[in-house]
């Protein structure tokens, strides 16, 4: 248990960091940006398949393979809902907001909303890792989900900062939107640990919102500025170090 609340607070703590590098560096090129994301899509990538994915096929045992395909979907369209709900990151706004006014502000700390909610599943499927008993594979997958929350967090200090928000209550804010994440490591941890039976769906589920935020959001996000050469070669790169990793610790 000590080790899930730790991995708790380093997957929430991840976005405390890049909010940290987002005030020491106010103005982060996009194609640094999109390297770093594209790292981590693919450290993700790996992560969803091997952690959570592959897993559920196993535990799954006769009916595995529906199981699986059957939570995945289920894990897309949850997300896919709450993105008709709340949209997302390039969806909501751009990161060269430069006006003070109350319409960008608005957009602002919608676009933290959103942040926020999304975090809540990418916990989840961090907790839901260690259902698996497997500890080496949950860590692989927080990993994953604190190295994509690092850029997230970057991203949000700016549009923050030039809409008028003191330094002070940004930071906070930031701060929240990681705690949404700790919260939810936790649910998927009790969940899959008070009622066993769920774990090949709820592993099959984390996989499948894994796999949405990866195709929706992150690979369009570092394809959309020019960068995608080098963004497709950082994909792999995370993927490959995430692969060796796993057959080292196994």
């Amino acid at each position: 248990m000590e080790l899930v609340l730790l991995t708790a607070l380093g997957v929430g703590g991840a976005t405390v960091i890049g909010s940290i590098i987002g005030f020491m560096f106010k103005k982060i090129s996009h194609k640094f940006s999109d390297i770093i994301l594209s790292f981590a899509a693919g450290v993700m990538l790996a992560a969803a398949v091997l952690g959570l994915v592959i897993p559920s096929i196993e535990y799954g045992g006769k009916y595995g393979i529906i199981i699986t395909v059957v939570g995945i979907f289920a894990g897309a369209l949850c997300l896919n809902v709450i993105d008709k709900i709340v949209p997302h990151l390039h969806k909501l706004i751009g990161p060269d907001i430069e006006e003070h006014n109350n319409s960008n502000l608005s957009k602002v700390l919608l676009f933290v909303t959103a942040i926020a909610i999304h975090n809540l599943p990418e916990g989840i499927a961090a907790g839901v890792g260690f259902g698996s008993g497997d500890t080496a594979q949950a860590m692989m997958i927080a990993g994953g989900i604190a190295l994509q929350n690092i850029p997230e967090g970057m991203v949000i200090i700016g549009p923050m900062l030039a809409s008028g928000v003191k330094s002070g209550k940004t930071f906070v804010i930031a701060m929240i939107t990681g705690l949404v994440e700790v919260v939810g490591t936790l649910v998927g941890y009790f969940a899959v640990s008070i009622a066993s039976v769920i774990l090949p769906f709820a592993l099959a589920f984390a996989g499948g919102t894994m796999l949405y935020v990866i195709s929706d959001e992150m690979i369009p996000e570092t394809h959309a500025h020019g960068s995608e050469r080098g963004a497709t070669y950082s994909l792999l790169v995370g993927f490959c170090i995430m692969l060796i990793t796993d057959v080292l610790l196994g």
